[in-house]
C-alpha cells in the first residue's frame, strides 16, 4: 500500500480535483445566471414597455426564479401518445449538455502566478487549456441543434417539425458566416487557442473587434450570426409563437420544457463569452504584463470579463424588446446573400492585410 501511495503523482491528482471543482462551480454558476437572467429580462422588458416586471415574490421579485423552478419541477410531464418517447425525452438533454460543456475551455481571466493553484501551480480561470479550443467550441456548439431537430421530429406534431426544420436551416445559414468571422481572428492571432488569442490582443494593445475595418466587420457579422444561432429575437423563427405555437417545444411541459429554456439562456452566455474572448480582448485592459497591475490583474480581469458579459446580456434583452421577428425567407436571404459574402470577403482582406503588414507592426501594437 505504501508503494502504491508513493507511486501516485499527487500533482496530477490535485490538478484533476481542481478541474472537477471548477467544472462544478461553472455549471452551477451558469444555471444561476440562467435563473436570474429570466428575472432580469422580465424586469428590463417591463421597464422598456412602461410597466412593472415581477415584484411580488420576495423583495423586488428576487425569489421569482426559485418559485418558477419549483413550479416547473412539480408540473405534470406530458408526452403525446403518438410521440417517440425515447427521442422525445433525450432531445432536451441533447440541447442542454452541449451548452453546459462549452464553457470548459473559455478563459475568463489571466493566470495568477505560481503559488495560487494546487501544489504551487499557477491558478487558471478555465478548466482546460486546449490547443484547439476554438475548434472544440465550434464542434460542441453545432451539436445543440440536433436536440431541437429531434424534439420537433419526435413530437409527431407538424408545427414542432416545422420549428425543428427551421432551426436546422437557420444553423446551417448562420454558422458559416459566424465561422468565417471567427477565422478572421484566428488569422490575426495566428492561433486557435482561445487563451493565446486573448493574450495576443493584450500584447497588441487593442482588441481585435476594435481594429479598423477588418475587426469591425468581423465583429458585426459574428454578433448578428451569434444572435441567430441562439434562436433569439429577431431570429426566433424556430419558436415563432404566432406562427407555430412555440415551434419545436410545443409538445413539451414541465422539467423537459425548462431544459430547452436553460439551453437557450446558457447559449446566450456562451455566444457572448466567445465574442468577448475573440473580439473584445477577454480581460483586456487588465493585462498581468503591465507592471503597475501585476498579480492584481488576476482578480480585476475576471471582473472586466463579467462586466462585458452583463452588457451583452442586456443587448440581447434590448433587441427582443425593440425589433420585430423577421420573415423566414428574409432570414435565410440575410444569411446567404448578405452575411456570408461579407464574411468571406472580410476573411480574404484580413489574410492580405496580415500577410503584408503583421499585427505586431501595427501603430497601436
Amino acid at each position: 500500500m505504501t508503494d502504491f501511495l508513493a507511486a501516485i503523482d499527487w500533482n496530477v491528482v490535485l490538478a484533476v480535483v481542481a478541474a472537477f471543482i471548477k467544472a462544478f462551480i461553472i455549471v452551477n454558476v451558469l444555471l444561476v445566471i440562467f435563473a436570474y437572467m429570466t428575472l432580469t429580462e422580465r424586469k428590463v422588458m417591463g421597464r422598456m414597455q412602461v410597466r412593472y416586471g415581477p415584484n411580488r415574490v420576495g423583495p423586488f421579485g428576487l425569489l421569482q426564479p426559485i418559485a418558477d423552478g419549483i413550479k416547473l419541477a412539480l408540473k405534470e410531464d406530458v408526452t403525446p401518445s403518438q410521440a417517440n418517447v425515447w427521442v422525445h425525452t433525450l432531445a432536451p438533454i441533447m440541447s442542454l449538455v452541449p451548452a453546459l460543456i462549452i464553457f470548459a475551455v473559455i478563459p475568463i481571466g489571466p493566470s495568477i502566478p505560481a503559488g495560487g493553484g494546487p501544489a504551487g501551480q499557477p491558478w487558471t480561470w478555465y478548466i482546460a487549456n486546449v490547443n484547439v479550443s476554438y475548434l472544440y467550441v465550434a464542434a460542441i456548439a453545432s451539436l445543440g441543434v440536433y436536440g431541437i431537430v429531434l424534439a420537433g421530429w419526435a413530437s409527431n406534431n407538424k408545427y414542432s417539425l416545422l420549428g425543428g426544420l427551421r432551426a436546422s436551416a437557420q444553423m446551417i445559414s448562420y454558422e458559416l458566416a459566424q465561422g468565417l468571422a471567427a477565422l478572421c481572428v484566428v488569422v490575426m492571432a495566428g492561433s486557435i487557442n482561445l487563451y493565446e488569442i486573448v493574450e495576443q490582443q493584450n500584447r497588441s494593445g487593442l482588441p481585435f473587434g476594435l481594429y479598423p475595418i477588418i475587426g469591425w466587420v468581423a465583429f458585426g457579422v459574428y454578433l448578428i450570426a451569434g444572435i441567430a444561432e441562439t434562436n433569439r429575437a429577431p431570429f426566433d423563427l424556430p419558436e415563432a409563437e404566432g406562427e407555430l405555437g412555440a415551434g419545436f417545444h410545443t409538445e413539451y411541459s414541465g422539467f423537459k420544457w425548462s431544459m430547452f429554456f436553460m439551453a437557450e439562456y446558457v447559449n446566450m452566455v456562451n455566444v457572448s463569452a466567445l465574442a468577448i474572448v475573440l473580439f473584445l480582448g477577454g480581460w483586456w485592459p487588465f493585462d498581468p504584463q503591465i507592471p503597475v497591475l501585476g498579480a492584481v490583474a488576476g482578480i480585476l480581469g475576471p471582473v472586466a470579463f463579467l462586466v462585458k458579459l452583463a452588457l451583452f446580456m442586456f443587448f440581447f434583452i434590448w433587441l427582443r424588446s425593440t425589433l420585430p421577428r423577421l420573415r423566414f425567407d428574409r432570414l435565410m436571404s440575410l444569411g446567404w446573400k448578405v452575411l456570408l459574402p461579407i464574411a468571406l470577403a472580410n476573411l480574404v482582406l484580413t489574410s492580405i492585410v496580415v500577410a503584408l503588414w503583421p499585427i505586431g507592426a501595427w501603430p497601436f501594437a
